[in-house]
């Protein structure tokens, strides 16, 4: 089953405006064959959800480049030490004049 959004519905209720967004339900096979566009969707901020079978559905999420710095588990783990050596009081207080140059900056 596929439900394509044509566009944004706007509805007036009580004088108040609301954009409401369709989402676009597909199915497995129909992502298979038509990845590029269903991605270029997902890019362009539409909501895409694949249906697999009738009882699972996956929503198709871009990711940043933050989010892939931050799920390598070695960052995750010298952040975490990071975190565990501030709380003991093992810091290095700059004055404000030199953390541009500490920066790189």
């Amino acid at each position: 089953m596929v439900i394509i959004k044509i566009g944004s519905i706007f509805v007036n209720r009580f004088g108040t405006q609301f954009k409401l967004n369709i989402m676009l339900v597909i199915s497995s096979r129909e992502f298979r064959e038509k990845q590029k566009m269903y991605l270029d969707l997902v890019d362009q901020n539409e909501q895409v959800i694949v249906q697999r079978g009738k009882s699972k559905a996956y929503t198709l999420t871009p990711i940043s480049n933050a989010d892939r710095f931050f799920a390598d588990p070695e960052v995750k783990a010298r952040i975490m030490h990071s975190l565990e050596q501030a709380k003991q009081g093992n810091l290095t207080t700059l004055p404000k004049e030199d953390i541009s140059s500490f920066l790189g900056v």
